[in-house]
């Protein structure tokens, strides 16, 4: 509008005191819906920013959080970001987004930057290897909350936020036993992450009592190698009659596989995966699932981080039940 927009200008065009301005813009629950509507639209079009610098020297908070990804093109990660920048917003506080590619190395500048940036508090799903560990324990000593989710450290240092990853695993190997498959493909993650060996140590337990399934677990760190494994199977001889998808990754892997080929699903061979719940529905015919909501994740842990702002908390490990939803591939 040519000049600075300042709290005093918007005070003077709507006839409010600048304390009733100041607080409306900051969501005071003294103010009036009303008139934090009135405010901030008028500070929207008068394109007002507050000096968060002045701010962030003031109150040594800089209202930032760090969320450290491996990967945001993937539809978990995809959906936890949005819960929980959804979340953060309203509390007042921005995400600072940034993928560590799996790389434990980008992991740690990762880490950096959010030191530089001073940011309030750090949310993070770690890389395979992580050595993060201890520079996480030291951010933490100096007063920046950790909240780890999905894949978290074996050590019980931090808040950690996780899907009920054995709950899903048993599920899910329950699930197949019902339909008298006689040899399962049981396809993992890395086989480096705690989050892998919990999956596949509870499907195994449960697997392993059913003497008349022959399981096969074999291990993939990306769709490419899921596609690849699912066409090296299916060519045997004696091919499996199911296979069991340990992520939606995974799962658009293996499909892009048996779309080509001549086997039908469900007749001839079936599929069940852990998944987020959108890739499923997007097959056809639509795939039988057992749910690990990233966005429900993301709530969760955005919550927790809140609950650390407020005050020191001691770690807690916050578990995400899961549940079977079916579709047509069984």
């Amino acid at each position: 509008m040519g000049q600075t927009a300042t709290l005093k200008k918007i005070s003077a065009q709507l006839n409010l005191s600048i304390s009733t301005v100041s607080r409306a813009l900051k969501n005071h629950p003294d103010i009036s819906d009303k008139t934090k509507r009135k405010v901030k639209e008028l500070a929207a079009l008068m394109e007002y920013e507050p000096n968060s610098y002045a701010i962030n020297l003031r109150t040594n908070k800089s209202r930032v959080f760090g969320l450290i990804v491996p990967d945001i093109s993937n539809m978990f990660y995809d959906s936890f970001i949005s819960a929980a920048e959804k979340d953060a917003r309203k509390s007042g506080y921005s995400l600072m987004i940034l993928q560590s590619g799996d790389d434990p190395l980008q992991e740690a500048e990762n880490l950096k930057l959010c030191k530089h940036y001073r940011v309030d508090g750090i949310l993070i799903s770690m890389a395979p290897n992580s050595y993060a560990h201890e520079l996480l324990i030291k951010y933490r000593d100096n007063g920046i909350p950790v909240v780890c989710f999905d894949k978290t450290p074996v050590s019980g240092d931090f808040d950690t936020v996780c899907i009920a990853d054995e709950e899903a695993a048993t599920l899910a190997a329950h699930t197949i036993t019902r339909y008298n498959r006689k040899k399962v493909l049981a396809i993992f993650g890395n086989e480096e992450l705690s989050i892998t060996k919990k999956r596949r140590d509870a499907f195994l337990k449960v697997m392993e009592k059913e003497k008349k399934i022959a399981t096969e677990i074999r291990y993939c760190a990306n769709s490419a190698e899921a596609r690849e494994l699912t066409q090296q199977a299916i060519t045997k001889t004696s091919n499996p009659d199911h296979i069991f998808c340990m992520s939606d990754e995974i799962l658009i892997g293996v499909m892009k596989t048996l779309k080509r080929s001549k086997l039908a699903i469900p007749g001839d061979i079936s599929i069940l995966s852990m998944s987020n719940g959108f890739i499923p529905g997007l097959l056809n015919p639509e795939i039988t699932y057992i749910e690990t909501s990233g966005y429900e994740l993301g709530h969760l842990a955005m919550k927790r981080m809140l609950e650390n702002m407020d005050e020191q908390n001691p770690p807690k490990a916050i578990v995400l039940p899961c549940r079977l939803v079916e579709g047509e591939s069984m």
